[in-house]
């Protein structure tokens, strides 16, 4: 490790010790009990409860699916194409209110922002049960997408906000598991309330729509005593452990983390034309067009194996199952090993065979089905690790929170090409669905290849002092360079 200079965090008054070395390795010398006590507490408040939440969120956009089994479409006189629209239109509202909604998390407060953004999805999802028309459907559908578009990547910049870049993946997964959670008993949960069809002169898709809307807006009024703000001013800390906690973060190359930072169109304008930001883009969409699709043609699959009802929707939980565990197993492997994109690359080669099992026409149903547990254990894993990919490389509270909220907006906006693309009259093999979903895992597996090889040139770069003009600069301007100064080393 080259010139380990020793510095102290003034203002911890000597609680903590940190070291930084010129090639990265910077770490807190923290008594390691004190340490983990202290991000077990974190955790603890953190990880469980904004994990719920997501839960509510992916419940309550795919609960259409649900609702439509249950007569919606009959009942609201619905063509099969307008059903598309409804599904298609949550997702521009969504992708568009994405960064904006950073920005506003950052600028106003995560407990009101949080708990305000769920109260108003819940609000929306409510009125859903009301409609009597497809123009009243996609009107709630819109405003439901607007509502819910803050959640994810703001819980994601939120939390890289927390924690330092190898502790980060494990808790992303965690977080992100929370949405094959959602798809495993989802169904079945919609098909317990639909059992109420009649009360109060509801069919039971209206009360699919009303009883989760009502339970996520009593979780958003509770939110406001639950959700704590940053690091710096988050009040089930102490003093002491506040400062330990941002220490423990500018010790790992986070200089901004506990600064006032303030927000300016620069900062915006940097973000969006930083080169790491199009390949976040890129592979977030790579991956992103398969997840949503994914919970499209599962139900199909498993009605050619020639099951109905309950037992198919017990045949749909193996896969999300295995999803979800492989997406905790990389999280903790890539946290472990300090690389991220090698586990998008091996993920993304294993959907893809999936993918391919399912294409093929020699495939028979259970083949095709066998398939979809390889596409789960490779697209689910890869949406979690690369979020965490993205924060690991960029630093700047804002920079960051725009440029993940970038990678997710462009990514979801996909949701609506991904909805519209498989059609009945391709079944069995979806063959234009399949076709286009191995495009878009072919973007994430050969841009998590590129994007390796660009952030390994970069740091060899910073090694051989290709970048030392910008090493002596005021601490200010240290932290407004951010990803940009020598200092820095990029996560592979």
């Amino acid at each position: 490790m080259a010139d380990i200079e020793k510095i102290y965090v003034q203002h911890l008054e000597g609680v903590v010790d940190v070291e930084s070395s010129r090639d990265g390795g910077s770490f807190v010398a923290l008594d390691p009990a004190t340490e983990r006590a202290l991000v077990r507490k974190i955790d603890v408040r953190l990880i469980p409860y904004l994990s719920f939440l997501y839960l509510l969120s992916f419940l309550d956009r795919a609960n259409i699916g649900n609702a439509k089994i249950e007569g919606l479409a009959v009942d609201l006189k619905m063509s099969d194409q307008q059903y598309l629209w409804t599904l298609t239109i949550f997702f521009f509202p969504y992708a568009l209110f994405e960064v904006p909604s950073n920005i506003l998390l950052k600028r106003l407060r995560p407990s009101l922002w949080i708990p305000g953004i769920i109260l108003a999805w819940g609000t929306c999802m409510t009125l859903m049960g009301l409609v009597h028309n497809f123009q009243g459907l996609m009107i709630a559908r819109f405003f439901l997408g607007l509502a819910e578009a803050g959640l994810f990547p703001g819980c994601m910049f939120y939390l890289s906000c927390w924690y330092r870049k190898r502790e980060f993946g494990i808790r992303a997964a965690i977080f992100f598991s929370a949405a094959t959670m959602s798809g495993a008993f989802g169904g079945l949960l919609a098909a317990g309330i639909a059992k109420l069809d009649g009360t109060a002169g509801k069919p039971g898709w209206a009360w699919i729509f009303i009883l989760e809307g009502l339970f996520t807006v009593a979780a958003g009024v509770v939110s406001f005593f639950i959700v704590p703000d940053f690091p710096d001013t988050a009040t089930f800390l102490t003093e002491t452990e506040r400062q330990q906690t941002i220490a423990r973060l500018q010790s790992d190359a986070q200089l901004s983390a506990g600064t006032q930072e303030h927000f300016k169109f620069r900062t915006f304008w940097t973000a969006v034309t930083d080169w790491k930001a199009g390949f976040g883009m890129l592979i977030y969409m790579g991956v992103c067009g398969p997840l949503y699709a994914f919970s499209l043609f599962l139900p199909s699959i498993i009605k050619e194996l020639g099951f109905t009802s309950t037992k198919a929707q017990l045949l749909s939980v193996p896969p999300y199952c295995l999803g979800c565990i492989v997406t905790l197993c990389v999280g903790f492997l890539a946290d472990r090993s300090g690389r991220r994109g090698i586990f998008n690359v091996g993920c993304s080669a294993l959907a893809i065979i999936g993918y391919i099992m399912n294409v093929i026409p020699a495939s028979g149903p259970y083949v095709r089905y066998a398939g979809t547990f390889l596409a789960a254990a490779g697209v689910y894993p890869c949406i979690a690790n690369t979020i965490s990919w993205i924060s690991n490389n960029v630093e700047g509270t804002y920079r960051r929170g725009i440029i993940m909220a970038l990678s997710i907006s462009w990514g979801n906006i996909n949701g609506a090409v991904s909805s519209n693309i498989y059609r009945a009259r391709d079944a069995p093999h979806y063959t234009l669905g399949h076709a286009v979903v191995l495009g878009y895992l072919c973007c994430c597996f050969f841009g998590s290849m590129a994007f390796m090889a660009l952030l390994k040139k970069e740091n060899e770069r910073r090694d051989r002092g290709e970048r030392d003009y910008l090493a002596n600069v005021e601490d200010a301007e240290k932290v407004e360079l951010g990803d940009r100064h020598p200092s820095f080393r990029y996560t592979l």
